[in-house]
């Protein structure tokens, strides 16, 4: 029988019929779900709340500590020694313990520092959770980690338990624990007022008190004393100074960076206009004041034999391990310095320009491990506090020439290379527009000559055409650009300009005598730039201290330096460009330099108006050193100074390098003695070498080069100067006339400026 065939029936409309509903599912397994789920997170609610509570109670034993720490308990200045464990001095004196009640400090620069680093001071708990939301909020949007949003009181305990640096997530939650629980011991008055006791606000001043002194004990005589003291009477915008300090002492410190801290000052004028602290009146008055000057900021004086070295180590030190181990930590640092060498440096400076209106810097740097030997900052370091060395920025004149010589020898450009000495125009810029004249003194010129002649006698006319024509690139500023990428591989760091003079050493900004050191010492190491975990940027910056112990003689963790080292010039190439330059110190612009030593090595340098003069260079591959003359706050042209005569590179610079030179000799062979007589009364069984004894040598009585003798020039237009140095008898001697780049003025303390170049 077939199967019947059944089909569904169909409306009018020839329609399917609508098919029956679906059973309903069953909901237990999704609730069930929800249940499970809703448990979770109570079970993890509990546990994060648990784990604060622990947490708060685990991290109470901490607050006697903090307690202590604001009274300075059991503190001990950090003490800092030579290479051969000679005492330099401390890192600070009792001076910077200046404690405060908060009635001896002005309302003035709490409202200060509350508008600033923490403006709900007064209604949070010790955390501003608040602030953490606003603060991930605007780094989300900026998609980068711009705010913090640590409060007062959590500073202070981070400064409390010495927290500096990088912290992790855990480090960071004990600290707010900290401070939740410090606001329920404290109120915040005392809160704010050891808070204030206890920050840095640089220049060596540790607490409120010290600040105050150090930056504004000028502009109010007779502050200071037990019944008037300095942070009383502080002025709206002077608290506002001090507060914009903060944030970071060194990047906000009204002498060095004058215009950061301004900015910042003004910030906090704002701040407190906003939060009503001042009136409108007092914020237009206080943004009208300048800041502080140079000569008004006085730091807290420390013993020191080396006080310019001392105060540039310790910003090392304070960024490293934090203000309060620093300075009160007990700790012993051992630096690069070798005493007696830097008594030489200083004593060179003195015979040569102690009766002068000019003075010098000088910093010598070993090339083995890039440790600083010895650096003379300026004449007086109570009178005149602003390190030459480091934070004086001058012209570098043909000093910068070994640099191009090197960049072309990396091209591989044959220093036989022959250029014609003749006048030179260069066209630059948009449409080559601009032009860059350079011209010899009273157009005398040398006729030909080759790289190697060029640098001998510091040629300027043939060193702008290497520079600016001879050099691989399509432009101009394509070849500065390779010489600027040459000068940083060496390890200079700040911004070197591009614009065409600098291949004379026309910058924007000069440079410092330590970095150009540093600089120079790579070339000295045969290319081989070599630095320390210790140093300031690792791999890329010189070593002042190498190693650090506690008060019980432990090294401290970080606190032992390695060298690295980085071969960033072919061997060759710099061993080819030293020997170039051996020829300047044997018989071309820097012959006053000579000491007999072997492989000694260097280049003159001397701005066009005569108000920079350098002398840098080396000895074989053992030690760098540039010697700076100039006036420290000026750009003063020194046309006289030297036997009636400019003094130029070729003059006090060499001779200077030359005396510290034959003493690093002297104190090297001494050295050695001693260590050979030690190892020979350890043979004998008689103990420990004896200590030997330095006899102390006067400065070189070497007379110096007859007057005009000493290197090359490039002037402004219409500018001549007298030639530094001769080729030959009856052969010219050289100078260029830049046009394109205008001669800066130096401002009060910067120790910058200058003109263009000059051998």
């Amino acid at each position: 029988m077939a199967a019947l065939g059944l089909k569904r029936r169909q409306t009018d409309g020839g329609e399917a019929p609508p098919a029956p509903p679906a059973p309903p599912k069953n909901s237990k397994p999704r609730l069930k779900k929800l249940r499970v789920l809703f448990v979770l997170l109570g079970l993890g609610i509990l546990s994060v709340v648990s784990m604060i509570f622990g947490m708060m109670a685990a991290v109470s034993q901490d607050l006697p500590a903090i307690y202590n720490f604001a009274q300075y308990r059991a503190s001990k200045n950090s003490e800092v020694y030579d290479s051969n464990g000679e005492p330099l001095g401390t890192l600070t004196s009792d001076q910077n313990k200046i404690l405060l009640n908060s009635a001896q400090i002005s309302p003035n620069i709490k409202n200060a520092v509350v508008s600033i680093e923490d403006s709900r001071f007064y209604e949070h708990d010790g955390v501003d959770f608040r602030g953490i939301a606003r603060a991930l909020v605007n780094d989300v949007l900026s998609q980068s980690a711009q705010q913090g949003a640590s409060t007062i009181t959590e500073q202070f305990v981070k400064n409390a338990l010495e927290a500096e640096g990088s912290r992790t997530v855990l480090e960071k939650f004990r600290e707010a624990a900290l401070a939740y629980k410090l606001e329920k011991h404290w109120s915040k008055d005392k809160i704010l007022t050891e808070y204030l006791n206890t920050i840095y606000f640089g220049e060596g001043a540790y607490g409120i008190e010290a600040a105050a002194r150090t930056y504004f004990g000028a502009a109010h005589p007779g502050c200071g004393t037990p019944t008037e003291p300095c942070a009383t009477v502080l002025e709206p915008w002077e608290a506002a100074t001090l507060a914009a300090i903060i944030a970071s002492p060194s990047a906000f410190d009204p002498k060095a960076y004058p215009e950061n801290s301004l900015g910042r000052r003004n910030l906090v004028l704002e701040k407190m206009y906003e939060q009503g602290y001042v009136s409108h009146e007092q914020y237009e008055e206080g943004i009208q004041h300048a800041l502080p000057s140079p000569s008004d900021i006085e730091p807290p004086k420390f013993e020191s034999k080396a006080p310019y070295f001392v105060a540039y180590l310790r910003q090392q030190l304070l960024e490293r391990y934090g203000a309060s181990n620093a300075f009160f930590g007990g700790l012993k640092v051992k630096s690069t310095l070798d005493l007696q060498l830097q008594e030489k440096a200083e004593e060179a400076v003195s015979s040569y320009l102690g009766y002068l209106p000019a003075t010098a810097s000088v910093v010598v740097i070993d090339d083995h491990n890039a440790s600083i030997k010895a650096m003379v900052g300026g004449p007086n370091f109570d009178t005149a506090p602003f390190n030459l060395a480091t934070q004086g920025h001058r012209q570098p004149g043909s000093s910068i020439k070994p640099f191009t010589l090197l960049t072309a020898l990396e091209e591989g450009i044959s220093p036989e290379t022959v250029y014609e000495s003749a006048p030179q125009e260069f066209h630059f810029g948009k449409q080559d527009q601009e032009t860059f004249v350079v011209h010899n003194d009273e157009d005398s010129y040398l006729g030909s000559c080759s790289i190697i002649c060029a640098t001998t006698y510091s040629d300027n006319s043939i060193y702008a055409q290497l520079g600016l024509e001879g050099l691989e690139g399509k432009t101009i500023e394509d070849r500065t650009r390779s010489i600027a990428g040459t000068i940083h591989k060496a390890g200079y760091d700040d911004p070197i300009s591009t614009n065409p003079a600098m291949v004379l050493g026309g910058l924007k900004e000069g440079v410092t005598p330590l970095g150009w050191a540093y600089a120079y010492s790579t070339i000295g190491n045969n290319g081989d730039r070599v630095s320390g975990t210790l140093a300031p940027r690792p791999g890329d910056s010189p070593v002042a201290f190498t190693e650090v112990t506690d008060k019980d003689g432990h090294v401290i963790k970080g606190g032992d330096n390695d060298s690295t080292h980085e071969q960033v010039f072919q061997q060759g190439t710099a061993e080819e460009a030293k020997s170039i330059l051996e020829t300047v110190i044997s018989g071309g612009t820097g012959v006053s330099a000579q000491t007999g030593a072997e492989g000694e090595w260097g280049k003159t340098g001397t701005t066009s108006n005569e108000a920079d003069a350098w002398f840098c260079g080396g000895i074989a591959e053992e030690v760098t050193a540039c010697v700076w003359v100039g006036y420290p706050n000026s750009t003063t042209p020194m046309t006289t100074l030297f036997n009636g005569g400019p003094v130029m590179g070729g003059t006090f610079p060499a001779l200077i390098w030359a005396s510290v030179m034959n003493a690093w000799e002297e104190i090297k062979a001494n050295h050695e003695a001693e260590k050979k007589d030690g190892e020979h009364h350890e043979l004998s069984g008689s103990g420990a070498g004896v200590e030997g004894e330095y006899v102390p040598t006067e400065p070189s009585e070497e007379e110096v080069a007859p007057e005009g003798e000493g290197g090359t020039e490039a002037a402004p237009e219409g500018e001549e100067i007298a030639p530094e140095g001769a080729p030959a008898e009856g052969a010219p001697a050289e100078e260029v006339a830049p046009e394109a780049t205008p001669e800066a003025p130096a401002e009060p303390g910067a120790g910058g400026g200058g003109g263009v170049t000059a051998g």
